[in-house]
């Protein structure tokens, strides 16, 4: 890799705007990841691992309580991390349930650059209808997906082993190439780097790229 190559560095992730519908987002270019995950998956404990921040994303008692689209800029002009509203949980209210799905399924349609979806499953508890939902979204569009399996230190090496390498299995006969799964420890900061080597390999223009354009 050459000194003039661009790198991201996601500790640099500063929050940017947050948005309750598609059209309040910032404007559609650049590129961004995604993170989506049910409410107590461990979506914003793996975004604050990711940016080495414990209070960018709010780790909040009351999940489903991230209401909105959370946006924040990276250090490369135009590249983002958007923290996805948390989902399914059971004491929202039904109205609110609806208002993200509606407006969470507008910003995965329209959104053009979006690179790809982090979908956050807890590793005990994987595949859940949320999760079922996002699996099928990807497919249908062909975004890349990439599952983190978190709070893998809640289990032992082996049980966790056999859930990573069985739902391995079942996606890529769904989405193909298109999916990839790790373990992941927000409390151990195991599967970090793993997770940065994805999300640079979506941002980051392959070399030669601009030559081609």
């Amino acid at each position: 890799m050459s000194s003039s190559e661009p790198v991201i560095q996601y500790n640099s992730a500063r929050y940017s705007t947050s948005a309750n519908k598609l059209d309040q987002c910032p404007p559609d270019e650049g590129a961004e990841v995604a993170f989506a995950g049910r409410s107590n998956a461990g979506k914003s404990s793996a975004i604050n691992a990711l940016t080495q921040q414990n209070q960018l994303a709010r780790v909040s008692k009351t999940p489903g309580r991230t209401q909105l689209i959370n946006f924040f800029d990276l250090n490369l002009e135009g590249m983002r991390l958007v923290d996805l509203p948390g989902y399914g949980y059971a004491k929202v209210p039904l109205a609110l349930k609806q208002h993200w799905q509606k407006h969470l399924d507008a910003y995965l349609q329209h959104r053009e650059c979006l690179r790809g979806v982090v979908l956050v499953m807890d590793i005990r508890h994987p595949m859940k209808e949320f999760d079922q939902m996002m699996v099928d979204w990807c497919a249908a569009t062909g975004v890349p997906l990439h599952v983190l399996l978190t709070k893998s230190d809640k289990l032992k090496k082996g049980p966790a082993q056999s859930t990573l390498l069985s739902l391995r299995k079942a996606l890529t006969e769904v989405l193909g190439d298109a999916v990839s799964v790790q373990t992941f420890s927000a409390l151990k900061k195991t599967g970090v780097d793993q997770l940065r080597a994805r999300l640079d390999s979506w941002l980051l223009p392959p070399e030669g790229a601009d030559q081609e354009a």
